[in-house]
């Protein structure tokens, strides 16, 4: 089940504790768009530019990472002033790999931020990155194939919560 699990979770990624990845020798994040920092298919908004924009005063390097074409993911990389892989195939790792290569670092100094378990949680432990699962920002927002994957990863986000011990009663708002 290590391959399906999370490292962490967090109920949004600017709640993650990004001074201590910091201090821990961390400096890449990589992270996917839709559901994890806006909405499916949303521009980005005032709170991804500023949480982007504070991560990179620390001093870290962010990549946006997506499964979407590029008409989906340049124009959020620009609006935010980052790089991107567009067509990423994850759960591949071609995608996160190709990432890190530009950025020049280890895998060991890599975090993923993702809200889907089948492509991103699974694409970074198979890239051997940091994994953390994001409660997606608004199922409604889903496509009807997500809405399908979201169907199967349910009992699997229920293990994982029941395995650590976390109160899932928020997670399928």
């Amino acid at each position: 089940m290590n391959i399906l699990f999370p490292k962490e979770y967090v109920t949004r990624m600017k709640d993650y504790d990004f001074k201590s990845a910091y201090a821990s020798g961390k400096r890449l994040i990589l992270f996917d768009i839709d559901n994890t920092v806006v909405p499916h298919d949303a521009p980005a908004d005032d709170a991804a530019v500023e949480l982007i924009a504070g991560l990179k005063q620390m001093g870290f390097t962010l990549c946006c990472v997506s499964n979407n074409k590029a008409e989906r993911v340049l124009p959020f990389a620009r609006a935010t002033g980052i790089s991107c892989v567009y067509k990423a195939h994850k759960p591949k790792t071609e995608g996160l790999e190709k990432a890190m290569n530009a950025a020049g670092v280890s895998k060991e100094q890599t975090i993923f931020f993702g809200d889907q378990i089948f492509t991103d949680i699974i694409g970074a432990n198979r890239t051997g990155v940091y994994s953390v699962l994001v409660r997606p920002i608004d199922r409604k927002s889903d496509p009807p194939r997500i809405i399908w994957k979201r169907f199967f990863e349910r009992p699997i986000i229920k293990w994982y919560f029941s395995s650590k011990k976390l109160a899932i009663e928020d997670y399928f708002i």
